[in-house]
């Protein structure tokens, strides 16, 4: 059986530049639950975990609420147990078209950004 490396809420917190509140909450919310705990309760992480809460927090900028956060991870949970399901398949399909059209509309508003910045800078 493979050697799984754990990691305390700490660490996790620095390697992914999240504080252990928003790490706790996301637990008592179930966006993103430990693998284990300690003998002494503490929360234990995996990197598969690690890779689950960067999804997260890449999601953060689009402007994608916890709700919808919880949503598309379980799309992509269902599609790792059931990497067939075309019902599955078309909805990680419809996410991935609505996350292209935020990032368009985010990349509009750092080049209106930009265009003001520039504005600022010719006075």
């Amino acid at each position: 059986m493979k050697n799984v490396r754990r990691m305390q809420i700490g660490e996790l917190a620095e390697r992914t530049g999240l504080s252990v509140r928003t790490l706790r909450h996301y637990d008592e919310i179930g966006l993103l639950r430990p693998s284990a705990r300690s003998e002494g309760g503490f929360r234990l992480y995996t990197d598969e975990d690690e890779s689950r809460l960067l999804l997260i927090r890449r999601m953060k900028p689009l402007g994608y609420s916890l709700e919808q956060m919880g949503e598309l991870l379980a799309v992509v949970d269902g599609l790792a147990g059931a990497p067939d399901d075309l019902a599955l398949r078309a909805r990680l399909d419809g996410i991935r078209e609505e996350a292209r059209a935020r990032r368009d509309a985010l990349r509009r508003q750092v080049e209106a950004a930009d265009e003001f910045l520039t504005q600022l800078a010719a006075r």
